[in-house]
């Protein structure tokens, strides 16, 4: 299956005929938690065909209406384990009978030899790459349909992305890393600072990893091969970043280009239009609106005792930027799915969910106390010594850690367990508002 060929031949079974497939794309819901949120987000805001799905839609078949699989970022390895072996293969079976694959960074892992296997192609290892960089970059694109009618400027979004390493035969390269901006970040330097004062070879010693952005000129950025009769397209940056000009420009040419006689129906992005302009729910009722509303505030003023002892900003509206020594996108990823999940109560007519919100809010409460005495300690222990966020002397950080987020960089212990549980909120609520909403969603919230 894994051949060194990009153009790569599928050996499981075939479908007797090619499946009528919908100009519609499925969006693999399934470990992308705060990068799901900014997939739907961009998607519905660019009015593009789209449904969610979850792994185990995938290994009952559910990919055969489809024209596109698309996967956002997230830890490519735990979508593996959600996919399983059946759902892999599904993937594979898919893609091989003309389905086609876009990936967005940890979704663009998932698709290489490290992973499931469409293209000839794996990501560098940790001290082969420059592991930390985050923000705007220019791009050196080739002719291409999925630049049509982009800037002039081809400036995006990467946000903590893998690297391709050698590309097999046949996998071109849409577009290639030019130069960071000076907003850009590297760890918690801010790229322009360091640059202006040439440390950045210092700052590599006293941090230990690759952190200039130079590194990074000429890797490929986006890349596109094929698996059997299917299209397949990696990008290591994020076309659905918020606040992004020319985001919305690429992903709907990458739905024209992926997705045959796919048409954009004229829907109001988050936020636009009137009460009328779609279906409008009861609301929830007066209990889930509290603890909602409790859940939020819980969250926020987590968020708000990183920013005050200097621990974090925010990037965007959807993104932290933190110190080194603390973690801060998991931190960031809890509030703005509680954020998300509060938002769309406030417009819904479904089932009752109070019994699933007080379940929730008792888990996170418990779980934000230990975190606010884990990042207190942190703050005192940066004042005393150098740590980062799995290397720290102090045994009373050490064991906090442990509880709170295991051994795994790639999330453990209670965090994931309060995390899976608010994304399986988060999931019922969006299906529930898509089902109400085909053509036009509104919703009481912006960011």
């Amino acid at each position: 299956m894994r051949k060194n060929s990009s153009i790569r031949k599928y050996n499981g079974p075939i479908p007797a005929s090619p499946p009528k497939r919908l100009n519609r794309a499925a969006l693999l819901w399934d470990e992308s938690f705060l990068w799901g949120v900014m997939s739907y987000r961009a998607l519905r805001a660019a009015g593009l065909p789209f449904d969610l799905v979850r792994a185990e839609d995938i290994s009952r078949g559910g990919l055969e209406q489809y024209a596109l699989l698309f996967v956002p970022g997230g830890w490519s390895s735990n979508k593996m384990k959600a996919l399983g072996d059946e759902g892999a293969e599904a993937v594979r079976s898919f893609v091989s009978s003309g389905g086609n694959y876009l990936g967005f960074c940890g979704g663009a892992g998932l698709a290489t030899d490290d992973g499931i296997g469409l293209l000839a192609v794996r990501r560098k290892a940790t001290k082969e790459r420059v592991p930390s960089f985050s923000g705007r970059v220019r791009l050196r694109t080739t002719r291409h349909p999925v630049w049509n009618s982009a800037a002039a400027s081809p400036i995006y979004y990467a946000w903590w992305p893998p690297q391709f390493g050698m590309l097999g035969k046949n996998i071109r390269a849409l577009a290639k890393y030019d130069k960071a901006l000076p907003d850009s970040f590297s760890s918690d330097l801010n790229t322009g600072d360091i640059s202006a004062s040439g440390s950045w070879k210092d700052m590599e010693q006293l941090y230990q990893i690759n952190l200039d952005p130079a590194r990074l000129i000429g890797e490929s950025a986006v890349i596109e091969g094929r698996f059997g009769e299917g299209k397949v397209i990696l990008s290591l940056v994020h076309f659905d970043t918020p606040d992004d000009n020319n985001g919305p420009t690429v992903l709907k040419n990458i739905w024209g280009y992926l997705i045959s006689g796919c048409r954009f129906p004229s829907r109001p992005g988050p936020g636009a239009g009137n009460a009328a302009a779609g279906y409008q729910g009861t609301g929830a009722s007066t209990a889930e609106f509290t603890i909602a509303a409790e859940l939020e505030s819980a969250a926020y003023d987590l968020i708000s005792l990183g920013i005050r002892n200097f621990l974090w900003f925010w990037r965007n509206p959807l993104l932290l930027q933190w110190r080194r020594g603390v973690r801060g996108l998991e931190y960031c990823t809890l509030y703005i799915m509680i954020k998300e999940i509060a938002g769309l109560l406030e417009n819904r007519n479904g089932c009752n969910m109070e019994k699933s919100l007080k379940d929730l809010k008792k888990e996170l409460l418990s779980f934000l106390l230990k975190a606010k005495d884990l990042l207190i300690r942190e703050r005192i222990a940066m004042q005393q010594g150098h740590i980062t966020y799995d290397q720290c002397n102090d045994m009373a950080i050490r064991k906090l850690r442990e509880d709170l987020f295991a051994s795994s960089k790639s999330y453990g212990g209670r965090f994931k367990e309060l995390l899976d549980n608010i994304d399986r909120t988060l999931y019922l609520l969006l299906k529930e508002e898509d089902s109400h909403i085909p053509a036009v969603r509104h919703s009481r919230r912006t960011y």
